[in-house]
């Protein structure tokens, strides 16, 4: 097991929802911790940049325009495999194949407004992490560190 970071987006319909407790709660009860943090509004820019790897796919521009609709809920998650165990807790993209107690089963709408975005690799992990956070807002969530 490989103690690593990933990134994770509470996505505007679930933010809506008023629901961002409840999911860093599952994170949390995974053994992934919350290292940075922020609820920001997209701008277009930064939603196309961001999403730039569909930038040919036919949902592009509607995935743009539902990241930007609402604030979302960013945060760098570590643990060990936290990118696997990331994923495995939100479930699948469409919430009518996500396993039951998922993020996605539970509190996802539809294939589009599912509720959460994680990496799907470490190395897009890096790269989304960077895009979002600078390394001065990773905090080291060790028991010394608290005293």
């Amino acid at each position: 097991m490989t103690m690593m970071r990933t990134l994770s987006i509470v996505k505007p319909d679930a933010v809506h929802k008023n629901v961002i407790g409840q999911i860093i709660s599952r994170f949390e009860k995974n053994n992934l911790q919350v290292v940075a943090a922020k609820m920001v509004t997209l701008s277009e820019r930064e939603a196309k940049e961001f999403y730039e790897v569909h930038k040919e796919r036919p949902f592009y521009q509607d995935l743009v325009s539902f990241m930007t609709s609402g604030p979302v809920f960013i945060m760098v998650l570590e643990g060990e495999n936290a990118v696997e165990k990331n994923r495995e807790i939100m479930g699948a993209t469409d919430p009518k194949k996500a396993a039951d107690g998922t993020i996605r089963k539970d509190f996802a709408d539809s294939i589009d407004a599912n509720a959460v975005h994680g990496s799907d690799s470490l190395e897009n992990a890096k790269i989304e992490i960077a895009f979002f956070f600078d390394a001065k807002d990773l905090q080291t969530r060790t028991y010394a560190s608290c005293r």
